[in-house]
């Protein structure tokens, strides 16, 4: 999960694993001898986990009353998560409606590592139970480099920490740092610490080292004498001019790549230059300054941060070896993997080992008392390096400098290296000098320095990007529902087209931006919505969001302004651990779950499980209603509510005791002159929507008018064709509450006979297929069975059987005929349509179905002009 879910609104991060305890399920933990001996001594740490007791300790205490295994892994994947640095205490196990199958649910903050620890947690809980040896720091380091390979970096993720404080989106673009923030067109993208608003040629002055120092030079800004060398020619003028010691550093270098400092002979010399000479052609040799290593930061052209920084040492105490030194400065808690922790670990290096060479050491050597050996060349953090805040000890000449060269390279985020004695003075009366200007600089010395106060230096670049009083969001509608979420989510979409928003909009036949369709197929899930909201043309989003999607990994977004559920019927049951309406109506509540506390779920009114959802919401409330007269409509108005209704043949808004009548409904095509009820009630829902998001009637009255049922418009919905002696209708209808909705625009047509092409679906529920079919049967004159091109689990015969008892079920008699090709049963239905017939066909794959219908409609055209003509 990676959104708002049915097993939490609020934590997004989940792993949900569905686990069959085999013959596990009669052994809980109380009936294992030594099972919770060997559990506290492989993880001792686990005392902390309170469990239900709700006291440290307390998952001990279930443990030794017996708890199953289901149980015991989840604590055990939490567990190795935390070990690894990743520190996760949210879980839950539950069993399924089949004995010894649960739903184990934990949290995670990096996706891989939540699944290795699911399946590590199954095999150390395999051990545990057989008493087996496990090595569980193999899986702990695993862990971390999983976590380390997969996480943001410092910098990139304290930006995106930042943006979550403030209720900013997120989505992550790549595996690295590329990150999205907002959505749509009010979108800002960040790259570890470069910025969307960050200038290219910036970051190409910044990283071309001669272009900046000259450019500097030319500012009258401090800077070393160097020259640019190609070959060791170069490089011997290079030494004659500038003398020693000097620095080499790759021309196009960052982050210290390629840099070896204070080079005193030619020997030290060549060695430099040989080692920037991997990272680029054109190799820079400078002048050596003496001094203290500091960086500046500058964000948006103002100073907001100083530290200095020191390479990775160690000082000797006369009685160990180098290594051993090493050794015990690492055992500092302060010092992790990777960027697990404040600092990070020291490894020896190939620069650690050309530095030793040098001083003729080895790591075996024993440093004297109080001598500071340099372990590496620079002193960046990730190499094992301090750094200490001075941000509150920088002179303003210094600081007026530094924000200079920032508009100097035109770098609104730019970390400043100084070499200097301090920069309590200014650097040109103390003899500093500036050593590089950086694009994409490092924020961990400053957000965790070593010694000092950390710096949120994230904040100023938030505030760069959404200046006070712009917003990073768009108007997000969600809808969801068993039946009519489609035609809802399209009619949603038209209308806010009409009022001038670039609509970006999901359904179960595509993903759309504007008019234009950019994924086919059913696109309501997560995936999809993101799609939306990742378009920078878009500023209106409207998301279909079905069940399927929401199970599999939650929603697409984190929040929305509106949610709408238009009813709740059965449907997909006995799928991915639903069994019940009520599991499934649970399922759809996480829409307008997800509705912010100031916006607005539009819950259906007449039915019971979507008008129950009511009880659980922390946003306002509007309801809508086929019914003016129905009791909860006319409640939550008297007390002020807001709700749509069809009275008086009209789709009318009811704010309190007053209403605005918006539209007759006969003037609304899609009402089908008011034969389609379960279209009226698909256009409440949003009316509402509209009018509370401040659309004006006029316009709302308009997209009613305007918006035809069509194939065009809404394939599979309702698309009419009228041939010369008979109709034919294609509609998407799959379940028992589809059918019943078409009986009843039926009940409301004159024809000589109506014909039904129907299907079922081989993943539902035996009672459900045979459900569809009594209902067939009731308004159908004639059925034609066929089959979806996916069986889903059962044969052909196996669901034709099952059509068949629930047609006889309703009558004995009724003609039915099986044609399992659906483009042959249409053709049988059209070649065989009596005159004044209506046909109904029920399609698996509407844009064929539609295809075929229009070419046999055109053929009839044709053959009618020739018989005129």
């Amino acid at each position: 999960m990676n959104g708002p879910n049915y097993w939490s609104i609020r934590r997004h991060k989940l792993i949900v694993m569905r686990l069959d305890l085999e013959e596990m399920e009669e052994r809980p933990t109380n009936s294992m001898d030594g099972f919770l001996e060997r559990l506290k001594i492989l993880f001792p740490t686990m005392y902390s986990h309170r469990c239900s007791p709700g006291v440290p300790g307390g998952f001990f205490q279930r443990v030794e009353e017996g708890t199953w295994m289901g149980h015991v892994i989840e604590h055990i994947a939490l567990e190795i998560q935390t070990l690894a640095g990743m520190n996760c205490g949210f879980g839950r196990t539950r069993e399924t409606s089949t004995k010894g199958i649960y739903n184990v649910v934990f949290n995670y903050w990096e996706q891989k590592a939540g699944i290795f620890a699911a399946k590590s947690a199954v095999k150390i809980t395999e051990a545990l139970v057989n008493g087996t040896p496990y090595h569980l720091e193999e899986d702990i380091q695993r862990l971390r480099e999983i976590r380390e390979e997969e996480r943001l970096g410092p910098s990139t993720g304290s930006l995106v920490e930042e943006a979550i404080k403030r209720k900013i989106p997120y989505i992550r673009l790549n595996g690295r740092s590329l990150v999205q923030l907002g959505y749509g067109i009010n979108q800002r993208r960040i790259q570890a610490t470069v910025a969307s608003t960050t200038s290219s040629i910036a970051v190409e002055i910044a990283c071309d080292k001669e272009d900046t120092k000259n450019l500097l030079e030319a500012a009258e800004i401090p800077v070393p004498k160097g020259r640019i060398c190609i070959d060791e020619e170069d490089l011997e003028i290079a030494a004659s001019r500038l003398g020693y010691p000097l620095v080499t550093k790759p021309v196009n270098g960052n982050h210290g790549k390629g840099a070896t400092t204070d080079l005193n002979n030619w020997e030290e010399l060549k060695v430099g230059f040989e080692a920037a000479k991997k990272y680029g052609r054109g190799i820079i040799v400078e002048r050596f300054i003496t001094g203290h290593d500091h960086r500046i930061l500058v964000i948006n052209y103002k100073f907001v941060a100083a530290a200095k920084r020191t390479p990775a040492c160690v000082i000797g105490d006369g009685k160990h070896t180098i290594q051993q030194l090493i050794d015990i400065v690492n055992t500092d808690p302060r010092r992790g993997y990777g960027h697990e922790k404040v600092l990070t670990t020291i490894k020896v290096d190939s620069y650690t080992e050309n530095i030793l060479i040098d001083k003729k050491m080895t790591l075996e050597t024993l440093l004297p008392k109080d001598y500071e050996l340099l372990l590496k060349p620079t002193a960046n953090i990730s190499t094992g390096g301090t750094a200490a805040d001075i941000t509150d000890l920088v002179h303003p000449s210094n600081i007026f400098m530094c924000e200079r060269i920032a508009r100097i390279i035109g770098l609104d985020i730019c970390g400043i290296d100084i070499m200097a004695p301090d920069l309590s003075t200014p650097i040109n009366e103390n003899g500093g000098a500036v050593l590089e200007v950086n694009a994409a600089p490092g924020f961990r010395m400053h957000l965790e320095p070593t010694e000092g106060i950390g710096r949120n230096v994230a904040e100023p670049v938030i505030d760069m990007l959404y200046p006070q009083g712009t917003s990073a969001r768009i108007p997000i509608v969600a809808i969801t529902g068993t039946n009519g979420k489609t035609t809802t989510t399209r009619l949603m979409a038209h209308l806010c087209k009409q009022v001038g928003y670039k609509v970006g909009y999901t359904t179960t036949d595509g993903v759309y931006i504007q008019n234009e369709m950019m994924m086919k197929g059913d696109c309501t899930g997560p995936v999809s919505a993101e799609f939306v909201l990742k378009d920078p043309s878009v500023d209106f989003a409207v998301l279909e969001c079905a069940r399927g999607g929401i199970l599999r990994a939650g929603l697409g977004f984190h929040n929305c302004d509106i949610g709408i559920v238009t009813n709740i019927a059965a449907d997909h049951l006995g799928l991915q651990g639903i069994d019940t309406i009520e599991q499934l109506a649970r399922v759809k509540s996480v829409v307008v779950e997800a509705v912010f506390p100031e916006g607005h779920a539009i819950l259906n009114a007449d039915d019971d499980l979507v008008y129950k959802m009511r009880e659980n919401l922390e946003c306002n409330v509007a309801y809508f209603s086929i019914d003016e007269n129905n009791p909860r409509i006319q409640e939550h108005c008297k007390n002020g509510g807001i709700a749509a209704v069809y009275e008086n043949s009209f789709i009318t808004i009811m704010k309190g005791t007053w209403k605005i009548r918006v539209e007759k409904v006969s003037n609304i095509p899609m009402s089908f002159g008011g034969r389609a009820e379960f279209n009226i009630a698909n256009c409440l829902p949003v009316v509402l929507a509209a009018y509370l998001i401040n659309f004006k009637i006029e316009d709302i009255k308009s997209a009613l008018q305007t918006f035809i049922p069509s194939p065009a418009q809404t394939p599979g919905r309702m698309n009419m064709f009228n041939f010369k002696n008979f109709t034919v209708m294609v509609d998407y209808a799959h379940n028992t509450a589809g059918i019943q909705a078409i009986g009843k625009f039926l009940a409301k047509t004159d024809a000589s006979k109506k014909v039904g092409i129907i299907a079922g679906v081989g993943d539902r529920r035996d009672e459900d297929t045979i459900s569809l079919g009594e209902e067939a049967a009731k308004i159908f004159d004639e059925i034609i069975i066929r089959q979806d091109r996916n069986l889903r689990g059962k044969t052909d015969s196996e669901i034709i059987d099952l059509m068949i008892k629930g047609i006889k079920n309703t009558d004995p008699n009724k003609k039915v005929t099986i044609i399992p090709l659906e483009k042959e049963a249409i053709n049988y239905a059209i070649t065989n349509a009596e005159r004044d017939s209506f046909i109904v066909i029920c399609s698996d794959v509407v844009p064929d179905a539609l295809g075929q219908i229009m070419d046999l409609k055109q053929q009839e055209e044709s053959s009618f002009g020739q018989q005129r003509a």
